[in-house]
């Protein structure tokens, strides 16, 4: 996956309904979310001040009225990650790698168990924080899209890393292999994942500059 500097209002045009959206955006916290009103207004062709959030039961946003336009968003340190697409629900996540000492502690107490069995066979500790990590946004960005947020459980899905995506082993209630999950290759010291319910579509990842502040 390619990071492209583009311009949104062109990149917007060009949104198939086989697709999905990314954009990797620098974040300061004094934006709150203008940023992101300022990529939906130019997905939906509109000023960002006539676009309006709401947050669902669990805190996930979505726009007022509801439209077949869905995004998601995440921040952490100096960047965020959106992704926006047609007819689906998204989730994503975005973590700054950083050292993590309590991480085999959440694990233990908040993973399913064939994840923890897992992270202990990674005998390094440098390494076996950053599986931990990549669990954790896998995870995220699944209970993003799904709607519940964290609040659903953290051990009632479960992540397989070995193959060279991540993939979604179980899912409680749900059929897990009819969801889609890639990891987003981010750089500069971040990780990121993406996930929706239904059938793959092609990534498109494209770069802001500069957000407005």
């Amino acid at each position: 996956m390619a990071w492209q500097a583009a311009d949104p209002a062109t990149v917007a045009k060009r949104l198939g309904e086989d697709e999905v959206h990314l954009w990797r955006l620098p974040y300061r916290p004094a934006q709150r979310r203008a940023p992101l009103l300022a990529l939906l207004a130019a997905y939906l062709q509109c000023p960002a001040e006539a676009i309006v959030l709401r947050e669902g039961e669990y805190g996930r946003p979505s726009l007022m009225p509801p439209q077949a336009l869905d995004f998601n968003w995440s921040h952490s340190g100096q960047q965020a990650l959106v992704a926006i697409a047609r007819g689906i629900a998204l989730g994503v996540d975005l973590e700054r790698i950083r050292p993590r000492p309590s991480a085999m502690d959440i694990a233990r107490r908040y993973f399913a168990a064939d994840e923890l069995a897992w992270l202990e066979t990674v005998d390094d500790p440098a390494a076996r924080e950053l599986a931990f990590l990549r669990l954790w946004t896998s995870k995220e960005a699944v209970l993003k899209a799904h709607g519940r947020g964290i609040a659903f459980g953290l051990d009632r899905l479960s992540i397989d890393l070995r193959p060279a995506q991540p993939r979604l082993r179980r899912l409680e209630d749900e059929n897990a292999a009819q969801w889609q999950l890639h990891a987003v290759p981010i750089g500069d010291g971040y990780l990121g994942a993406l996930a929706w319910r239904g059938p793959a579509r092609t990534l498109r990842a494209h770069l802001l500059a500069d957000a407005p502040g």
